[in-house]
């Protein structure tokens, strides 16, 4: 059988615009698991429901820069 050519994996971009000062434990580590751990450093990563997931819970301490 012919195997499918793989899809091209679309990708999201996030900016860290808010610090991790006084937040829970669990919003710190979601910032690492994006990445992300300074002000205004940027990450790009799969768009997958996952990380649409921890950008969700984290959505007041980072912006999507492109990716819908």
């Amino acid at each position: 059988m012919a195997k499918k050519p793989a899809a091209a994996a679309t990708t999201i971009t996030v900016e860290q615009i808010g610090s991790p000062i006084r937040r829970e434990g669990k919003q710190r580590q979601t910032l690492i698991g994006l990445k992300l751990n300074k002000l205004h450093r940027t990450s790009t990563l799969e768009d997958t429901p996952s990380v649409r997931g921890m950008i969700e819970k984290v959505k007041h301490l980072v912006r999507v820069v492109d990716g819908q």
